[in-house]
């Protein structure tokens, strides 16, 4: 049986192997009990060390380990609002960035109910107004948002999504980048979304969030 370390080095090869984290862009966490587990600053996300990883609690004091990533914030701020959150990944996907320097589609949601997989795995997922990178202030703004979400788009910045379990976190940000890539690839106007009905089901099925 895998432990908590090992889970999020293999999240990271994983994603870094999607090309979703260019560079030494990204930061992943995993909470156990009232300890999060997160990546280092200038970590390289496709080559984690399962021993240099860094401790934190749900306040972000840091408690062992190396200086945590300057986005810790955002962690903390997602398992403070869900306590059934265990997971938390935070990208810098090209097109999921890309879209979240765009305006918003709706209040509620960057992006559009464009496939039942983005509603059933990603659900509503919001635009955060811009701040500087590991700016405390905007994580204080997401744990606050009276809205249903487990995914946001940081405007001018990326995509943080959120799970149960780390598998669900990752997979939510694969899909977010790959409903983004579609937005991006459809003429404005040149598409069907999904109506009312048909994310209702789709919500019921999957306990997903969508405000209709």
């Amino acid at each position: 049986m895998s432990t908590p370390r090992q889970d999020l080095v293999a999240a990271g090869t994983r994603l870094a192997g999607l090309g979703l984290s260019p560079g030494a862009s990204g930061n992943l966490s995993v909470r156990t009990g009232d300890r999060v587990l997160i990546t280092p600053t200038g970590a390289e996300l496709g080559a984690l060390d399962p021993g240099a990883l860094t401790v934190l609690d749900l306040d972000g004091g840091h408690l062992e380990g190396p200086r945590p990533s300057k986005e810790f914030p955002l962690h903390t701020a997602f398992y403070r609002r869900h306590p059934d959150t265990t997971a938390v990944v935070h990208l810098h996907s090209r097109s999921a960035t890309a879209v979240s320097c765009r305006p918003a589609w709706s209040e509620r949601s960057a992006v559009p109910p464009l496939t039942p997989y983005f509603v059933m795995r990603v659900g509503q997922t919001p635009l955060v107004p811009y701040a500087a990178p590991g700016d405390a202030v905007q994580a204080a703004v997401i744990e606050a948002m009276p809205l249903a979400f487990r995914a946001v788009l940081l405007a001018n910045h990326g995509p943080v999504t959120s799970g149960r379990d780390l598998a669900a976190a990752v997979d939510a940000a694969i899909e977010l980048e790959e409903v983004c890539t579609l937005l991006l690839l459809l003429p404005e106007g040149e598409r069907r979304l999904l109506a009312p009905p048909e994310i209702a089901e789709l919500t019921a099925r999957y306990g997903s969030d969508w405000d209709l």
